[in-house]
C-alpha cells in the first residue's frame, strides 16, 4: 500500500514534504522515494488553472509543482508536453511565439530545450532531463514528457538554451533572471531513482533565490541531474490539500498566477 507524510520514521514508501530556509528564502520540497508506487507525471490544460484543479482533476494525485513555460496573453504553451505517448503541447503551434521577432535569434534554442523525460526501459519507469531534440534510449519507450529550462545540474546550461546571452560583455537576453533572486521550482533526480520537487517562496517581495542558488539546493538534497521549471508568478506547489505560492507582491500579499501546465505525484497504476 502506498502511503504519504511529512518526514518520520524511516518507510521507503512514503512521499515526504519537508521546508527549509535559506537566505531569507522558503524552500518547499516533496521527496518521492524510488522504486514502484509513485509516479510523476505531466499534465497541461486547455487554458490556463491553478494548480490545485489540476490535482482536483486527477483522482490520487497528492502533491504538484507548476511546470512548463506558456504565452499568459494567449495561454499557449511554449514548452513541450507529451502525455499518453502523444504530444499535446507544441511551441511551433504558438503563433505569437514563432512569430515575434524579438525572439527569431534564440528560437533554435527555445525549441531543443531541456525536458523532463518518463521511460518505461524493460517495465521500469526511468526518469532523464534531456534536450528535446535527444535521441530515445535503445529498449526504452518514451511514454511522457514536459519541457522548461535551462537546466541546473550537472551544471548549468543557461547559455546553451538561449536563456542567458552576453554580447561583448553585455547581457543582451535574460528572460527569467538568471541571476536574480525570485520565486523557483525545479525538479531534481537522483542516480538511485528518488525525485524532488523544490519550489522556492519568497520571504519578502524582492526575495527568492537565483538558479545558480537553486541548483545548490537540489544538490544539497541529493540531486545529480535537475531541471528549472517556471519561475515568478507561476511559482506554486499543492502538497496533500495544502497549497505553497511563491511571489509576492511590493506589499507582500500572494501575486501567483494560473498556470498552463504541472507535474502530478500519483500512485503508479492510476
Amino acid at each position: 500500500m502506498v502511503k504519504s507524510g511529512a518526514p518520520g520514521p524511516s518507510d521507503p514508501t512514503i512521499v515526504r514534504y519537508s521546508t527549509r530556509t535559506i537566505a531569507g528564502a522558503i524552500v518547499h520540497v516533496v521527496e518521492v522515494p524510488a522504486g514502484r508506487g509513485w509516479v510523476v507525471s505531466p499534465a497541461v490544460a486547455e487554458t490556463v488553472q491553478p494548480i490545485e484543479d489540476f490535482v482536483k482533476q486527477q483522482p490520487g494525485a497528492i502533491a504538484a509543482i507548476n511546470a512548463g513555460f506558456f504565452d499568459p496573453e494567449n495561454q499557449g504553451s511554449t514548452s513541450f508536453v507529451m502525455r499518453g505517448r502523444r504530444w499535446v503541447a507544441d511551441p511551433r503551434q504558438n503563433r505569437r511565439l514563432m512569430e515575434n521577432p524579438a525572439l527569431q535569434p534564440y528560437l533554435p534554442q527555445i525549441l531543443d530545450r531541456s525536458e523532463l523525460r518518463r521511460y518505461v526501459c524493460n517495465a521500469e519507469t526511468r526518469y532523464e532531463i534531456v534536450r528535446h531534440g535527444a535521441a530515445v534510449p535503445a529498449g526504452c519507450e518514451l511514454v511522457e514528457a514536459i519541457g522548461a529550462g535551462p537546466q541546473l545540474l550537472p551544471q548549468l546550461t543557461a547559455t546553451e538554451e538561449g536563456f542567458w546571452v552576453e554580447r561583448q560583455g553585455q547581457v543582451i537576453h535574460d528572460p527569467i533572471g538568471v541571476e536574480a533572486q525570485n520565486a523557483r521550482s525545479a525538479i531534481g533526480l537522483a542516480a538511485d531513482g528518488r525525485v524532488w520537487l523544490v519550489m522556492v517562496a519568497q520571504g519578502a517581495p524582492a526575495g527568492g533565490l537565483s538558479l545558480r542558488s537553486l541548483a545548490e539546493v537540489l544538490r544539497s538534497l541529493g540531486a545529480d541531474r535537475a531541471l528549472n521549471l517556471d519561475g515568478g508568478t507561476s511559482s506554486a506547489l499543492y502538497f496533500q490539500g495544502r497549497k505553497f505560492e511563491g511571489k509576492l507582491d511590493e506589499n507582500g500579499r500572494s501575486a501567483s498566477r494560473p498556470v498552463k501546465s504541472v507535474l502530478l505525484v500519483k500512485p503508479e497504476n492510476d
